[in-house]
């Protein structure tokens, strides 16, 4: 892959997801898929950030994205390194450190830290780094108009269905209980939803709100998908 706009996930989609499922809940029955099966980029690159962000968030969303991608979306062509970085990187705005030192949204200030981390820290290509900073700016960023980058719309993507099950019926029952053996959730949905409570309490203009300043913090607390693996 030579071309930019594709090697680094640029590819313009719609950003409703029902219009690349043709109004179906899915494209094909999802097949298992496990985290030996799904190997993570072992670069340079990939280590570093791996290294940085170790504490913040596991790669389980990279494994259940692949599956996604793989399964639901095989023509979609990008390098596995530059969507490791997306889900390393897209929390990165709500640890406590860094959702106190911004009046920004979490999702905008995670992409300002990683186009800085990415392009001036670790020198990756600037067309990688500026990929990577959207797609964790617009990661919740979820709505039926217009276009999102195709690293943004996996994001977006494996975002629902982690944290509140949505498009449930992309993924393999088996794949789910594989990847959180694997890289337990720990009580993830009463921790992101505890996040999101204190941003909205502490900026009650957060993008976050967009999601519904009850809902999306009720629909990640009372993630059924999830449950039996918190």
């Amino acid at each position: 892959m030579s071309n930019k706009v594709t090697l680094y996930g640029w590819e313009a989609k719609p950003r409703d997801p029902t219009v690349l499922l043709s109004g179906e809940k899915k494209i094909k029955d999802p097949e298992p898929q496990t985290v030996a099966s799904t190997k993570l980029p072992d670069t340079p690159l990939a280590r570093s950030v791996l290294q940085y962000a170790e504490k913040e968030l596991s790669p389980e969303t990279f494994n259940h994205s692949k599956a996604i991608q793989t399964q639901q979306f095989p023509d979609w062509r990008f390098t596995d390194e530059t969507y490791l970085l997306a889900c390393l990187l897209h929390d990165i705005g709500t640890t406590d450190k860094n959702i106190s030192a911004t009046q920004m949204s979490f999702e905008f200030y995670g992409g300002l830290i990683a186009l800085d981390l990415l392009s001036k820290g670790l020198h990756a290509p600037i067309e990688q780094a500026e990929s990577v900073a959207e797609a964790v700016m617009r990661h919740q960023d979820i709505g039926d108009t217009g276009k999102i980058t195709t690293i943004g719309l996996l994001l977006q993507l494996a975002t629902i269905f982690d944290n509140i099950g949505g498009h449930k019926e992309l993924v393999h029952k088996d794949t789910i209980e594989n990847v959180t053996r694997h890289y337990p959730r720990n009580r993830w949905s009463s921790c992101f939803a505890a996040t999101l409570r204190k941003e909205i309490g502490l900026k009650p203009w957060a993008h976050t709100t967009a999601l519904g300043e009850e809902d999306f913090p009720n629909g990640v607390l009372n993630n059924e998908l999830m449950a039996p693996y918190d």
